[in-house]
């Protein structure tokens, strides 16, 4: 049985994107860093949002039967946990207050989370639409 989305988590899981994306970014905007080390830490966002995004497409595509290369659903896992691998030592070496380093943290989680949450319900719209 397929069953539609509901709009209650369609919203939340953009809000979960919107806020974790929008909190990181306004928190670099603030932050007195060096412009090089906002652009690591912008990058780094960006890359894995990709990252989980391309990741959650290979792993549902693989559970549907569609083909997905081993090397590139390799690739997704790689870039997923080397975004969380960078964040984490940037911010390890980082000279921030540990209150900042658990905002970027928990930001980037939420961003991600969020990603996965919109990347998978916009695939079961999908195949819901598909499906009538």
């Amino acid at each position: 049985m397929i069953q539609k989305t509901s709009n209650a988590f369609i919203a939340a899981s953009w809000v979960a994107l919107g806020a974790g994306t929008v909190g990181f970014i306004v928190g670099l905007a603030r932050a007195e860093m060096l412009l090089n080390e906002k652009g690591y830490y912008f990058t780094v966002l960006m890359f894995g949002l990709f990252a989980v995004v391309s990741l959650q497409k290979s792993v549902r595509d693989r559970l549907e039967k569609l083909p997905v290369t081993d090397i590139y659903y390799g690739i997704c896992w790689f870039g997923t946990l080397l975004s969380i691998v960078l964040l984490v030592v940037g911010l390890w070496n980082a000279t921030i207050l540990p209150s900042e380093k658990g905002f970027y943290a928990f930001a980037f989680l939420l961003a991600l989370f969020g990603a996965i949450s919109v990347q998978k319900n916009t695939r079961d719209n999908m195949n819901f639409s598909q499906s009538e």
